[in-house]
């Protein structure tokens, strides 16, 4: 069973996963209206990928017994520059989710909830793959610099990204 405290710490991280989503889906239509159609879809798999975020945080709150409760969600930014500056935000967004995350880490620590803090462990190795591609497109970004060629062929790169669930409870992320 989850504490009071455990419940209102997942819940505000619904919410945060929630914007996160909303982010890189405001990411993706800024990309898109810019004729950048492989970042747009880029940041439309990282939109899918964090609302598994959100119902896996969900299912395992509905799982122990306790209750979700959904917050407003506030709104995220509409224009975001160079696809450099939109990598470099996302990496900044990144990071403070990934604080997010370890605190959640030792809430359970502190709350003796074993069960969070493996439930937590997945979201703990997400966040290193996260920064790690974010950290990966910037390098290339920087590389390439502004206009070009080489900002063509990284679009067409991004265009390839695909979407995959996550695995099931019990496994590592891929």
């Amino acid at each position: 069973m989850l504490t009071e405290r455990m419940v209102k710490a997942l819940n505000k991280q619904i919410n945060r996963e929630i914007y996160s989503a909303y982010l890189y889906l405001s990411m993706s239509a800024y990309s898109t209206f810019k004729g950048l159609k492989g970042f747009a879809n880029w940041f439309m798999v990282q939109y899918q990928e964090e609302m598994t975020h959100v119902m896996k945080i969900y299912d395992y709150i509905n799982d122990q017994g306790s209750k979700v409760k959904l917050m407003a969600v506030k709104q995220p930014p509409t224009e975001f520059g160079s696809p450099l500056e939109m990598f470099e935000k996302t990496l900044e967004h990144e990071k403070f989710v990934t604080k997010c995350i370890n605190d959640l880490v030792n809430i359970a620590i502190e709350e003796k909830d074993h069960a969070t803090k493996i439930f937590l462990q997945w979201f703990v190795t997400e966040q290193i793959e996260e920064e790690a591609n974010d950290n990966d497109i910037i390098a290339k970004l920087k590389l390439v610099g502004k206009e070009g060629n080489g900002l063509f062929m990284i679009d067409k790169e991004l265009a390839t990204r695909v979407f995959v669930p996550p695995a099931t409870s019990g496994e590592s992320p891929t």
